[in-house]
């Protein structure tokens, strides 16, 4: 007898094939929409432009083997065309989960945050280190829990075998052992570390001295970058406002909401999310959020 022979044990592994395939970007999906639908209440709420950086330190599925994330080159041109794109009398609140990164990328976000017209608003609801400090100091106010933390800004360089030192302690070894008692390759070292202060002090002085004035902002210069603190040091939001910084020590109870839609996942990229200008009316809201992951 010729047909057609249906076996439910094949249709069944199949089905579970397909859906085994397809749940994590149906998670995936579900996860933007909310995320979307939340930064959206927000910018109602609070009258302002939301973009987010956020960076968590994550973990491939095999081995374990830790893959750190970073303010990076694609980050920053995520971040400017976001800021490009937002109206000049639109507020900007930009929130900052971070633990640093290149310091071109980062300058060219803290840059492109302090030339926006309108009020700039970076909000740390735990952490925003090194890189993530720069960004900051381009901001109008610094909103942060009570327990988040700012970081140092000295340059770390990398030497041989991948070790990093930060510039201002390599400077420190030729002072006090003498030029002609170390390596060439230490005075290579220290050639490059001074530039990279120089460049740090350049950089934090155009953007902090039409607010802090010529002594304010070198004085946060020496606070940050000399080498006073190990790079990983946290500078609390009371030694924040010691320094004279904008920091207002609470932040909106919808940030940290948005925060629980960014889990620490197995594989993800760092999210860059904002709603593109102009709104289009008609658009769904599942298809408004610009996002690179």
């Amino acid at each position: 007898m010729n047909g057609y022979y249906f076996d439910p044990i094949a249709l069944l592994f199949w089905l579970l094939i397909f859906f085994t395939l397809a749940l994590p970007h149906l998670q995936f999906r579900a996860l933007k929409n909310a995320r979307a639908s939340l930064i959206r209440l927000i910018e109602r709420k609070y009258k302002v432009r939301v973009i987010t950086m956020i960076h968590r330190q994550e973990k491939v599925g095999f081995f374990n083997i830790p893959v750190y994330r970073f303010i990076d080159i694609e980050d920053s041109e995520a971040v400017m065309r976001a800021i490009r794109t937002t109206p000049p009398d639109t507020p900007i609140m930009f929130i900052l989960h971070t633990p640093g990164g290149l310091v071109l990328a980062a300058s060219q976000i803290a840059f492109a945050l302090k030339s926006h017209p309108a009020k700039k608003i970076v909000v740390i609801p735990h952490y925003a280190m090194s890189g993530g400090t720069l960004i900051a100091l381009a901001a109008d106010e610094i909103w942060m829990d009570p327990h988040a933390v700012l970081g140092p800004l000295d340059p770390q360089l990398t030497l041989k075998d991948g070790f990093a030192a930060p510039a201002p302690s390599i400077l420190k070894v030729v002072e006090e052992k003498g030029v002609d008692k170390v390596s060439d390759e230490t005075l290579l070292f220290a050639d490059i570390a001074k530039k990279s202060l120089n460049q740090m002090k350049e950089i934090i002085m155009e953007l902090l001295e039409d607010k802090y004035g010529k002594e304010g902002a070198e004085r946060i210069y020496e606070e940050l970058v000399s080498g006073k603190y190990t790079h990983d040091y946290p500078i609390t939001v009371r030694r924040a406002k010691e320094l004279g910084l904008p920091v207002k020590d609470e932040i909106p109870p919808e940030i940290y909401q948005l925060m629980d839609l960014y889990p620490q996942a197995l594989v993800q990229r760092p999210g860059i999310e904002y709603i593109p200008y102009p709104y289009h009316p008609t658009r769904p809201q599942r298809k408004a959020t610009n996002s690179r992951e």
